[in-house]
């Protein structure tokens, strides 16, 4: 088994170890990438560059034993709907093209405060409405255990990514299913969050009093890990 396809807690515990380093997590990560994302379409925009930029600076903190938190090292990716300063934000739609937010939503923000190495962002319903991706206006994405096979939606790109090895974790948003439905279809585990355990400022808004943002994961224990990461009051959240 490769480094891209453990838990987010067999990777922390590799970590606590010293046996392995975050670029080293990453590098499998983005090996698993070159390998079968042109097939799967999970992604809408990589930044490995920066990625890997911010693993060599997570590998620094661990050998002076300074790491930020419970996500520092760990390649995350999110879904193009949340919004991070300086990245364009499309939500797999031609309309956003361009669009580059000045701002970044409170969740991303969290996991940037706590080291986590952001790969890029995933492929989606255009707009999170629909329940297969096949409805991106970019390119639809396939279910990685049968590309044959629709890997659900909206945040299809995000469990995909998980299931084939490309992220560890992901972030994705949830109005009627779009987390639980992907995850369902893909083989990994999805949560919906309360609403308002975790801010939505800066997600791009479907239906504002069902949305939310949550993790997709490998297993349990990693979704309350990356929720946990993720949760808390904000006073810039609407609904809070």
């Amino acid at each position: 088994m490769e480094l891209c396809d453990l838990t987010l807690h067999e990777i922390k515990d590799l970590f606590a170890r010293k046996e392995v380093l975050p670029s080293m997590v990453l590098e499998a990560v983005a090996g698993r990438i070159r390998e079968v994302e042109k097939s799967l379409g999970a992604y809408l925009a990589l930044d490995l560059d920066t990625a890997f930029t911010a693993a060599r600076a997570a590998d620094a903190r661990f050998q002076a034993g300074k790491a930020l938190g419970t996500l520092d090292g760990i390649p995350v990716a999110i879904k193009d709907n949340l919004c991070q300063a300086g990245k364009e934000t499309t939500c797999a739609s031609r309309i956003l093209q361009g669009f580059v937010p000045p701002y970044t939503a409170t969740a991303v923000q969290k996991l940037l405060d706590q080291g986590a190495v952001i790969i890029g962002r995933t492929n989606m319903d255009e707009f999170a409405m629909g329940s297969s991706t096949e409805n991106s206006a970019v390119k639809p994405a396939k279910n990685p255990w049968d590309p044959r096979r629709v890997p659900g939606g909206s945040s299809g790109g995000s469990a995909v990514a998980v299931a084939a090895g490309e992220a560890i974790v992901a972030l994705g948003s949830d109005t009627g299913g779009s987390i639980r439905q992907p995850a369902a279809f893909c083989g990994v585990t999805g949560l919906k969050p309360t609403y308002g355990l975790v801010s939505r400022y800066g997600l791009v808004a479907f239906a504002s009093s069902f949305d939310q943002i949550g993790p997709i994961a490998k297993d349990a224990e990693d979704c309350a890990l990356l929720l946990s990461a993720i949760a808390g009051y904000d006073p810039l959240d609407a609904t809070s």
